[in-house]
């Protein structure tokens, strides 16, 4: 093993490739062509008389379920081009024009985007892929999916939409579907998905706990089994509306999300990737309920990252999140475990830990809970600080934060 390659392996911010691979573009496994059909351009919508346009809505809705292979970029152009400017006017035709979505159009609509959305993703062709290092794969279809996923959320959207009738169609089956499509490599196709799975949650109050519980599958695999989804850090943002929406006093099931989901969720070594989103979500909880806070600081302390700086910079950031909203008197309940945490950190051995953990004493609100319970807080600190103070080395920053903590 060269020189090199050995300080990749034990350095986790060393670079690990000096090129980048190249995007790559692959087609669904899934796709089915009508062999040698091509589609023929059917009559405009707006050149027909208003009695006959739902038929040829849904003549072209059907015609809108043929999917192609896009991995021979030449076959078939005509049919896609067909496709392609029938897609765009049916966009352009609901967005344009009220009550055009009666009930016989409904069926047809889903039909539709079963047709072009629900696939068999590919497994990625790079059984070493590195979401922080390497480009995804991107949909090879995605001229065609891109304004079908356009047209299903203004179908969603439109005032004339009516959920009493698209709860027929838009059933559990349906939202699982969506789910599984959050593995998708494409990050255009995950963030389309973000906001169609939270218009559904929006408008399907049937389908809430339904799509929370497959969620929660869904982390739950990635924590214990694979350590492998593309769509972490989206279903955390779709989370991170809905925990704000939640009612008081939180329920027991979504204190129980918080504990054996969320939380478990900081350990995978992937956490860069969403822990924004992640921290996020954590931080509502607190927010809503303050006597939640002891047992979610518990839980970071328990999960605290050993070997890993980046991680640890990370929940210091969190931790400090949390303390930002904290109430005193849940401050005083954890003081004692948090700080010997702390105290490790401004003693690490690793900068960029040690003088994240310092920078605490630059927030006002902490120095202030600090400054009530010193009692507790200053012999805990004072040798760390002390430490570091006699022995300061780095740049000025660091120095000028090293000695506000020990003046202060």
């Amino acid at each position: 093993m060269s020189a090199g390659a050995f300080v990749d392996k034990i350095d986790p911010f060393a670079k690990r490739s000096l090129k980048k691979r190249q995007k790559r573009s692959q087609g669904s496994s899934r796709y089915r062509t009508a062999g040698d059909q091509e589609l023929t351009a059917l009559p405009l919508l707006k050149d027909v008389a208003a009695g006959e346009q739902q038929e040829l809505l849904i003549k072209k809705l059907h015609q809108c379920s043929v999917v192609f292979d896009f991995l021979d970029p030449v076959a078939e152009l005509k049919s896609k081009e067909v496709k392609r400017a029938c897609l765009n006017e049916l966009l352009d035709f609901i967005t344009a024009n009220r009550g055009v979505l009666t009930e016989p159009v409904y069926p047809h609509v889903i039909q539709m985007v079963n047709s072009n959305l629900f696939r068999t993703l590919p497994p990625s062709d790079n059984p070493e892929f590195d979401p922080e290092e390497d480009d995804p794969t991107l949909e090879a279809s995605w001229p065609h999916l891109q304004i079908v996923y356009e047209f299903f959320l203004r179908f969603l959207e439109s005032p004339d939409f009516q959920p009493n009738l698209g709860k027929k169609y838009i059933d559990q089956k349906f939202v699982l579907h969506l789910l599984e499509l959050f593995d998708s490599e494409d990050p255009r196709e995950r963030d389309f998905l973000k906001t169609v799975l939270h218009r559904i949650y929006g408008k399907f109050l049937g389908l809430r706990a339904y799509t929370r519980k497959h969620i929660n599958n869904i982390f739950l695999r990635f924590v214990y089994e694979t350590e492998r989804f593309n769509g972490v850090g989206e279903l955390l943002e779709i989370l991170g509306s809905i925990i704000n929406g939640f009612a008081m006093p939180i329920k027991q099931e979504h204190k129980q999300f918080l504990v054996k989901i969320l939380l478990p969720l900081h350990t995978p070594k992937t956490l860069a990737l969403y822990h924004a989103q992640l921290a996020y979500c954590v931080v509502q909880f607190l927010e809503k309920d303050a006597t939640l806070t002891e047992p979610v600081l518990r839980g970071l302390l328990k999960y605290w990252p050993k070997t890993c700086s980046q991680k640890e910079v990370m929940y210091l950031g969190e931790i400090e999140e949390i303390l930002d909203v904290i109430e005193p008197n849940q401050f005083v309940k954890v003081q004692e475990t948090l700080f010997k945490q702390i105290s490790k950190c401004v003693s690490s051995p690793h900068f960029q830990v040690a003088e994240r953990a310092l920078y605490f004493w630059n927030n006002e609100y902490i120095m202030s809970l600090i400054e009530e319970n010193s009692n507790i807080v200053l012999p805990i600190m004072f040798p760390s600080l002390y430490r570091i103070s006699s022995r300061c080395h780095g740049d000025g920053g660091a120095q000028s934060v090293r000695s506000t903590g020990t003046r202060r």
